[in-house]
């Protein structure tokens, strides 16, 4: 009796010890990471979802700009269009296009919400302005989930660099690779012109 019990207490504070030294750290952080990333997809389907509506709404006032309507409507269709592999979050390349994918799509909006400029009584019109005001919400949720995801892609990421994180992964987590994390895009890290003429 004495000896089970020892090993029962051999065993329970082994038990402590393991869940205190950094054992679950690396599946907490991936599935922190991944729940993340799952709030950026869910916030780049909320304005996949306006895009429509925003479209039609411009195209009832602004039908000459069939060049940006085209435009936005081929970026959303693009980014609708492709297909994410299970291992988008580790592979470089396929991130890499879902992160062009979606920068064309905010590009051919932003020229959009340029042309509108051009167009008072859409500028006025109640069904637009509720259309703008949801995306700019969107845009700002965007940007949120985008910063939720890099932190815990930073977390995770420096787990797995860092020690006992690194041994743990070696012994136990050998699967898990780094993730993929999101980049400047090249045309805003160009400083504006600005000219007075």
């Amino acid at each position: 009796m004495n000896g089970s019990l020892r090993s029962v207490a051999v065993v329970c504070a082994l038990s402590v010890w393991l869940a205190g030294c950094g054992i679950n750290n690396i599946p907490t952080f991936e599935e922190k990471a991944k729940a993340a990333w799952s709030q950026v997809l869910n916030q780049f389907q909320r304005r996949t979802d306006l895009i429509p509506n925003l479209v039609a709404t411009v195209k009832g006032y602004a039908a000459q700009e069939r060049d940006t309507l085209t435009a936005v409507v081929n970026a959303r269709a693009k980014a609708t269009q492709t297909t994410l592999p299970k291992d988008v979050l580790t592979n470089p390349q396929a991130f890499k296009a879902f992160q062009e994918n979606q920068g064309a799509l905010t590009s051919a909006l932003s020229r959009l919400l340029v042309v509108v400029e051009r167009y008072p009584d859409l500028k006025s019109n109640q069904n637009f302005l509720a259309l703008q005001s949801q995306l700019e919400g969107t845009e700002n949720r965007i940007s949120v989930a985008r910063r939720d995801y890099i932190e815990a892609v930073r977390v995770y990421n420096t787990e797995l660099k860092t020690i006992p994180g690194r041994w743990w992964a070696s012994l136990l987590y050998s699967e898990n690779q780094p993730m993929q994390t999101f980049t400047i895009e090249e045309g805003a890290k160009e400083v504006p012109k600005v000219s007075f003429e």
